[in-house]
């Protein structure tokens, strides 16, 4: 008896559940993800500098000049989630909530390192330039990374390859676009992507 009157109030509720099915939970959380690059194309970015930027093989690339790729969009609080590979020379970053679109570094942004051999190793890759050294030192050439970067009002975490390597209040930019940079050696980023909920 009680199972039928657990059934008639599921049936007019619309359905009734246990919990949440392992196969349920990814599609949860990956619905709120939006792609900013696909390796396809730079549809939302725009250039800034002369790095010679190029799609090849799901990948932007460069490997000489300077510059970023720039998001046409500003972002507040969100998840970035992205892939990069390096030379162990080079010197790049993920910059985020860019104040100036024409003077972008790390005194208008904040600036998520990728530079293994940075002189003064204090902010070198994992590190938020000016802001937070790195927890751990990882260095990151010749193979493909991950990089999960979290800004959420004044909190900012990074993780690389799955390690915590900053995890820091500060609330010196609040909201800006996005940015990509070459600077030195040879640069990759492929699957980016942000969650903004």
């Amino acid at each position: 008896m009680r199972f039928g009157i657990v059934a008639a109030v599921c049936a007019q509720l619309g359905g009734c559940s246990s919990g949440s099915s392992p196969e349920s939970a990814p599609q949860a959380q990956t619905s709120a993800w939006k792609t900013l690059f696909d390796g396809t194309s730079l549809d939302g970015w725009t250039q800034v500098g002369n790095a010679n930027w190029e799609l090849a093989d799901g990948t932007v690339r460069a490997d000489a000049g300077t510059g970023f790729l720039l998001t046409d969009s500003a972002y507040a609080d969100f998840d970035l989630d992205l892939e990069f590979w390096v030379t162990a020379d080079a010197n790049s970053g993920v910059f985020l909530r860019c104040q100036n679109p024409e003077q972008l570094g790390a005194a208008t942004c904040y600036e998520v390192n990728i530079f293994d051999q940075r002189p003064d190793p204090a902010y070198r890759t994992g590190a938020i330039v000016g802001v937070a050294k790195p927890s751990v030192q990882i260095d990151t050439g010749e193979r493909w990374n991950h990089y999960e970067i979290s800004a959420r009002g004044r909190h900012l975490t990074v993780r690389l390859g799955g390690q915590m390597t900053v995890d820091v209040d500060n609330d010196r930019v609040a909201a800006g676009p996005i940015a990509l940079q070459y600077g030195a050696g040879r640069v990759m980023f492929r699957n980016v992507r942000i969650r903004t909920e």
